[in-house]
């Protein structure tokens, strides 16, 4: 268990505004063309109604969008992806089909989670991506997966998505007549950049709001304050924030790598100089910086195969 703290020698680019990029899923092949990576296929997670969490039902559905590398090239390891976008509306270009493409290109497959938007429904997310994690290993063999090397990965508001599905999880009902419900819905890791993760007043307020709606109850404050929620038995992080964001503030990812170190999870935290909220427009040296040292630690942990050595411009001493 680790935190690195990253410096960077030379001049780094200057901050693009952060946007809301919506990708249509018309244009995917067209992607996927222009990038190498297979056609990808885009399911329903729910074959009737979705559910809400409590107990009732409602006529809408969460897809996941499943890249997979080529047979010489899979590594067999595979992450959910959940983009960010405040739980109001989801960032599915560049933290989500653009990192699914950048996975496959190291072997990994990577599955995009459009989850269903909260609207003060709490539960709603959450039991999408828990189905997700489920359809994965449920369909490990069709899509030539390691069941024990399925992860998620989330940025901002899904970063929060992500370390819910990691601290909330089941193995399973061994006797649903559903397959997929009787897998396990926990994740074998986690990798979340510049994430949410508590839901008291110091949380981003407009991920709060659209989560559990404008008088949330101190038990659900709670309940989603994952950092709280942490036990011996939550799967290993690799968390990246910078130290100027000013949306989410990086005390988010501090809080959640201090409650797996003193649970002794295996964890590391990189907290980069700058870049603020989505590291300049997600590109330049703190984007590539996290990605880096994302796989290296997949690597270490023995998840994935080997890893890219990491960018030429130095990086600082590991902090314990």
């Amino acid at each position: 268990m680790r935190r690195i703290e990253l410096g960077f020698v030379g001049r780094l680019g200057t901050q693009a505004p952060t946007t809301l990029v919506l990708v249509a899923i018309a244009a995917l092949p067209a992607m996927a063309a222009e990038t190498g990576v297979s056609k990808p296929e885009r399911i329903a997670l729910w074959p009737e109604l979705a559910p809400v969490g409590d107990g009732t039902h409602e006529a809408a559905n969460a897809y996941l969008t499943v890249y997979r590398a080529a047979p010489e090239k899979a590594d067999g390891a595979a992450v959910v992806i959940c983009p960010g976008g405040g739980y109001g509306t989801l960032v599915v270009g560049p933290e989500g089909h653009g990192i699914a493409q950048w996975l496959v290109g190291h072997g990994i497959a990577g599955l995009v989670l459009e989850y269903r938007l909260p609207r003060g429904r709490p539960m709603v997310p959450l039991l999408d991506a828990q189905r997700a994690l489920r359809t994965a290993r449920s369909r490990a063999r069709q899509w030539n997966l390691d069941p024990a090397r399925i992860g998620i990965m989330g940025f901002s508001a899904g970063g929060h998505l992500a370390s819910t599905a990691g601290t909330h999880f089941d193995q399973g009902d061994a006797h649903a007549a559903d397959p997929v419900d009787r897998a396990s819905c926990r994740p074998d890791f986690m990798i979340l950049v510049y994430p949410v993760i508590t839901m008291d007043r110091t949380t981003h307020g407009g991920s709060r709001a659209n989560l559990l709606g404008p008088n949330p109850t101190p038990d659900w404050i709670r309940r989603f304050s994952n950092e709280t929620q942490v036990t011996d038995q939550t799967p290993p992080a690799f968390l990246a924030h910078a130290k100027d964001d000013k949306a989410v503030s990086p005390d988010n990812s501090r809080r959640f790598y201090e409650a797996l170190r003193s649970h002794r999870v295996a964890a590391e935290y990189l907290e980069l100089p700058e870049g603020g909220h989505g590291l300049n427009g997600y590109k330049g040296p703190m984007w590539t910086a996290w990605q880096t040292a994302a796989l290296r630690w997949l690597e270490s942990q023995k998840l994935i195969g080997k890893a890219p050595p990491p960018p030429r411009g130095g990086a600082g001493a590991p902090v314990p």
